[in-house]
């Protein structure tokens, strides 16, 4: 039995950089005699045998040969393979590409055999942002996505290489080369025009709705949660009629439902269903929040409060537009969740929750007064 560190593993010990995550490549030996080897080993492999063995990924060849191997990976810089005794064998452009920082394919057919590729191709521009997307891998990601094969991946693929590209130093780069090689359809369909939409006039935005949305999620990155909310915040601009450009009047409302959508699409666990989906409903509330009405204020931070969204949604409207609230909703919800009904007022329904937001309300009046905030 041979084993070998594989992947982005080497990469990034090439790169002198800290190694997160170690992938095995196993020869020598066939799967069900490296499962009596590891009783503790459990296969979590689809399309080909991959076994997990406390927490460490091995799998098996997809090729007959080492070199064919490293030329049936994603790209060229991931191609790579060390032995026990530290031997290299890598893709004949795979360190050429590492040192010129280019993303490149390792061949055309591995994208046409696994369109998943196409994702992680996006994922690791963001990942790798100085890294850069060569003009062939650009070209066969949009040969993929011309022939429909992208609708075959099965979503909970899509939603794991998401949340990944969701994690990584400069997230927008996965919709900026998804978008740039018409591969946002059918996953990402709500922005798949975003590109030709202005995000809204002159000075506020000099930007498409998806270069916009690419910044947003640049911005907040670090934080998964937030990213998300920064791709699903302004998909209602996609909505918005053409005559009406460049202003999206209630976008806000009308990007709700899209948003869920998506999120429900791509298999995201519910949290990030719900983040996405209040991201788009409350954001420009959020935004104008000193001018918000008491009520209105009690309506938007309960609904926030139900999934601690409410610092992730004032994140949002920092890297939105550059307004700062300091930590006045924070105060605020303090405020009204310190509010109890007189027990003559529990237990009466619709009636308990109307009484309840009308003394919420005037709870932040009362303390807005005091304040002396209009």
């Amino acid at each position: 039995m041979n084993i070998y560190l594989a992947g982005g593993a080497v990469r990034d010990i090439l790169l002198g950089r800290r190694v997160s995550d170690r992938d095995y490549l196993v020869t020598g030996i066939d799967k069900d005699s490296f499962a009596k080897t590891f009783p503790q080993a459990r296969e979590v492999g689809v399309a080909f045998p991959v076994f997990l063995v406390e927490g460490l990924e091995f799998s098996f060849p997809r090729a007959a040969s080492l070199e064919k191997e490293v030329k049936a990976r994603d790209l060229t810089v991931n191609a790579m393979l060390v032995d026990d005794e530290g031997e290299l064998f890598c893709h004949p452009d795979a360190l050429d590409d590492l040192h010129a920082r280019l993303l490149r394919p390792t061949s055309r057919q591995a994208f046409h055999d696994d369109p998943l590729r196409v994702f992680r191709a996006a994922r690791f521009w963001a990942k790798l942002p100085e890294f850069q997307p060569t003009d062939e891998l650009v070209g066969l990601m949009r040969e993929v996505a011309e022939s429909g094969a992208l609708k075959d991946i099965a979503p909970d693929r899509i939603g794991q290489e998401t949340r990944k590209a969701l994690r990584a130093r400069m997230p927008g780069n996965y919709l900026r080369l998804l978008g740039r090689t018409g591969c946002l359809s059918p996953w990402y369909e709500e922005l798949a025009n975003a590109d030709g939409i202005p995000a809204g006039p002159p000075p506020y935005h000099d930007a498409d709705v998806l270069e916009h949305t690419c910044r947003v999620m640049d911005y907040l990155s670090g934080d998964e949660i937030q990213v998300w909310m920064g791709l699903t915040h302004d998909i209602g601009k996609c909505l918005t009629p053409e005559d009406q450009w460049p202003h999206h009047f209630g976008h806000d409302m009308a990007g709700e439902a899209p948003a869920e959508a998506l999120g429900r699409r791509i298999r995201l666990p519910n949290l990030f269903i719900e983040a996405g989906a209040k991201a788009a409903r409350w954001h420009m509330n959020a935004s104008r929040y000193d001018e918000l009405k008491p009520g209105t204020r009690v309506d938007m931070l309960m609904a926030l409060n139900h999934g601690d969204l409410v610092e992730p949604m004032f994140a949002l409207v920092r890297a939105d537009n550059d307004q700062d609230h300091g930590r006045r909703p924070e105060r605020d919800l303090r405020t009204i969740l310190g509010v109890r009904l007189a027990p003559e007022d529990c237990n009466q329904g619709e009636a308990s929750g109307i009484k309840l937001r009308q003394l919420r309300a005037k709870a932040l009046k009362d303390r807005d007064i005091r304040r002396g905030h209009k």
